[in-house]
């Protein structure tokens, strides 16, 4: 029967675990604790000083530095990070928190299995394999990207980059939009600590493939960094949303496999998306069934995504796939992947698959995944800002509307953005839009300023304003305030 042991970690704390092991990786082999609130796991390999000093620094310093600040609890859900270190018959072993539920699959093939991003980054494993309950929607998806390059961006905010960051690092949770990245024990400092190792197959950055030949200590070798961790994070929320690789096409850049490999994913890698190169399009008639029709970028082109995603898109993968200082950051990746969720319209096919479609400024909106066009009256607002009193400047962002949707803070004011720093005040709705009626309205719930400019009058909070073609609606007098100019599509 399997014994519980009992350590004192070096932070003086106590450490039990079931000396049973329950799962073994790429480095570690990984112990439950006794009630399963944390794992234990150990490296096989002898870690050097330098190692426990990294370790040591990300569970301590750094891990204070992310959780113990402002906004700190928001990040505990979205790493599971190093808590502490114990060592045990000579092997060094790190201990973390057990991933939240939802990060297993309920039931279905998978039942108690994790959520590893690969199920949901791919068209064949999503489509042959994965129940359609745990799929969730289009929006949903978005969410989880959110989440993930938010979490990247409190990384790299540290100077750290992950090194290996890939599906295989990341747990999802489609069904709730929820995402979490984990193995945070290999962690790059950078200048102090280097890599431990080069990255996952399909996310490396290409000139860690190029220069990978080259000779530790050469200046010319290229290492796990910032910048790469910025080429992996595009290919994440590209497959996320795609459900195909950015660089998997259909050329071949050498016969044999595994230069072809290496030639195709570095220093030869080229966009199957690219505007003007088209000899790596993926070969549909070459594509398994269930790889389709997401793998044929003619039907399902990454221009889906809307405006914002496919500049950076263009960024990451035209601009500086092989220049690594034009990538976009996580940052940029957070800004528009949340003024694309704005753009997004629910499908009114209730078969659909997706669920939900980003507007593409047409006439006749139609969503991409199923051909089912919008039948009705659809509002778009536009949204401008006031760079001095009296003046107003279209801001490149639209918000569109569907019943029941929401308006918040962040909609209101341009100096508010949806994320760890919101106050609790701030993440409460001020108004909601309805079709009431025939009529499209925007109910008062908390703005205490919300005018009519067209007939300078007041809405009140509890009144509502009808959204008509031009309508001019002022959403506050506070500095960074906005005002809302109305456009309807009639479909």
């Amino acid at each position: 029967m399997a014994q519980t042991i009992r350590l004192t970690a070096t932070d003086g704390s106590t450490v039990e675990f079931i000396d049973d092991v329950i799962g073994s990786g790429a480095m570690k082999d990984v112990y439950f604790s006794p009630d399963k609130t944390y794992v234990v796991g150990f490296f096989r390999n002898t870690q050097d000083a330098v190692a426990k000093e990294r370790l040591q620094k990300i569970t301590g310093i750094y891990r204070e530095q992310i959780f113990n600040n402002k906004g700190g609890e928001y990040w505990k859900s979205l790493f599971c990070w190093p808590t502490k270190l114990v060592e045990w018959n000579g092997k060094l072993g790190i201990v973390c928190p057990t991933y939240d539920k939802h990060f297993f699959f309920e039931g279905g093939r998978f039942k108690g299995k994790e959520k590893e991003g690969k199920w949901f980054a791919s068209a064949k494993l999503r489509n042959k394999f994965v129940e359609a309950e745990f799929k969730g929607t289009w929006l949903t998806h978005f969410h989880m990207c959110i989440q993930i390059a938010r979490a990247v961006k409190r990384l790299h905010a540290e100077g750290l980059a992950h090194s290996d960051l890939s599906y295989k690092n990341v747990l999802v949770d489609p069904k709730n939009g929820k995402a979490n990245i984990i193995d945070c024990d290999g962690l790059v400092v950078p200048g102090l600590f280097p890599p431990d190792v080069v990255g996952t197959p399909d996310f490396i950055a290409p000139e860690v493939l190029e220069t990978r030949s080259l000779k530790v200590g050469d200046p010319n070798k290229k290492l796990p960094s910032i910048q790469t961790d910025r080429h992996a994070l595009a290919v994440l929320i590209y497959m996320y949303l795609l459900y195909r690789h950015p660089l998997r096409g259909g050329k071949v850049n050498d016969m044999d496999a595994a230069k072809d490999e290496e030639l195709s994913m570095g220093s030869k890698a080229l966009f199957i998306e690219h505007p003007t190169d088209k000899s790596n399009r993926p070969k549909v008639d070459q594509l398994a069934p269930s790889e389709l029709p997401q793998g044929d970028v003619t039907k399902l082109p990454y221009t889906i995504c809307g405006p914002y995603l496919k500049e950076l898109f263009d960024r990451a993968f035209i601009d500086g796939l092989h220049n690594p200082s034009l990538r976009p950051t996580a940052d940029d990746w957070v800004t528009a992947l949340v003024k694309t969720t704005d753009l997004m319209q629910p499908c009114q096919n209730p078969n659909c698959e997706a669920h939900w479609f980003v507007f593409d400024n047409s006439t006749k909106p139609k969503c991409p995944f199923c051909g089912k066009e919008y039948h009705g009256q659809l509002p778009v607002l536009n949204l401008y800002y006031s760079p001095k009193p009296g003046t107003f400047r279209p801001e490149n962002y639209r918000l569109m509307v569907y019943d029941k949707q929401t308006l918040y803070m962040w909609h209101v004011n341009r100096f508010i953005f949806p994320n760890e720093k919101l106050t609790e005040e701030e993440k409460r709705p001020v108004g909601d839009f309805h079709f009431y009626n025939n009529h499209w309205i925007l109910i008062n719930r908390r703005l205490p300023d919300l005018w009519d400019k067209d007939t300078d009058k007041k809405i009140e909070i509890g009144q509502y304003v009808e959204l008509t073609e031009g309508k001019k609606i002022l959403l506050g007098k506070k500095d960074g305030d906005r005002l809302i100019i109305v456009q309807l599509v009639n479909n």
